[in-house]
């Protein structure tokens, strides 16, 4: 089988489950660097509650859009795919492989297999969402969207208020689901893609979420969500590990509570990422503690022993 010279090895799954480390073992494997498509550990002042790597991590291989905007600035998946295209083009002047990882599935499709050409929504539909999204919150709008897109909604970060917006944008204004254009013909990329998936026994999985909460809570999530107060309304901070935090420094529930319901979202959303890397790409499934087997089957599947 011929393949093409360049390959970029793309390490997904659910939060937790350790693509962090697995993406370190590849890099220092092969001698190359790290593409991250995490949409949150972009921003340097979000740090303990996207499990952003620490500086050892950073330090064991090169990273890249790991704290390389502003939280004021928003950086679409759509930027990220031009941006990041741009990188490979230089990193594989210096490496045959590149490994990209990270658990936020539009940004990691745009990447590989680009994005879909959906209708812009007149700004009149666009405006009404987001004045619908500050007066009533998300939760009203998440039923609009299950309501009328069950499927995408089941497959979908409906906790990540921009897509929500979005999908609903599309549907508004143009009486289609958003799902309904997702059926573009893969874009041509001058590198080949092969998709490396972690995924680890449900209990395991929920029991290692759990005790990362406990651990972002010990680093100082709260005084970091404090400090991030005049973003509150920023679509990234309206994600889990954030809102619930925001929630009981506005009074609206305790500590305890609000810990909980970062360790229960943090599992549902977990849920939704595996749904999304089974549909989209032709991942293939590992468990996070199979650094062998994996670089046994990159080999197989064609890619150059460093």
């Amino acid at each position: 089988m011929s393949r093409k010279k360049k390959t970029l090895v793309s390490v997904v799954g659910p939060t937790a489950v350790g693509k962090t480390t697995m993406a370190i073992a590849l890099a220092r494997y092969f001698r190359t660097e790290i593409v991250s498509a995490d949409s949150r550990q972009f921003y340097k002042e979000m740090s303990i509650g996207t499990a952003k790597p620490d500086e050892e991590e950073l330090g064991a291989a090169p990273h890249h859009f790991i704290n390389s905007h502003s939280v004021d600035t928003i950086y679409s998946a759509g930027d990220f795919e031009r941006d990041a295209l741009a990188l490979l083009d230089t990193l594989f002047q210096q490496h045959d492989v590149v490994v990209l990882v990270g658990g936020s599935g539009l940004f990691v499709r745009a990447l590989t297999e680009g994005l879909d050409d959906l209708p812009q929504a007149p700004a009149h539909i666009r405006q009404e969402l987001n004045d619908a999204l500050q007066k009533d919150g998300l939760a009203s709008l998440q039923q609009r969207l299950k309501a009328i897109d069950p499927e995408h909604y089941a497959q979908m970060d409906f906790q990540n208020p921009q897509r929500v917006v979005r999908a609903l944008e599309v549907y508004e204004s143009t009486g289609k689901s958003i799902a309904q254009y997702q059926q573009q013909k893969q874009a041509d990329r001058s590198f080949d893609v092969i998709t490396i998936g972690l995924n680890e026994e449900r209990e395991t999985l929920y029991q290692r979420i759990n005790e990362r909460v406990n651990r972002m809570l010990e680093q100082g999530l709260v005084e970091e969500v404090k400090s991030l107060l005049s973003y509150k309304n920023h679509p990234a901070l309206r994600t889990v590990g954030y809102t619930e935090i925001f929630d009981y420094l506005d009074r609206n529930s305790t500590l305890y509570a609000a810990v909980e319901k970062i360790q229960q979202n943090s599992r549902r959303y977990a849920k939704r990422q595996i749904t999304w890397f089974k549909k989209h790409g032709n991942t293939q499934w590992f468990a996070p503690s199979d650094s062998s087997a994996i670089i046994a089957f990159l080999h197989t599947s064609g890619v150059p022993i460093p």
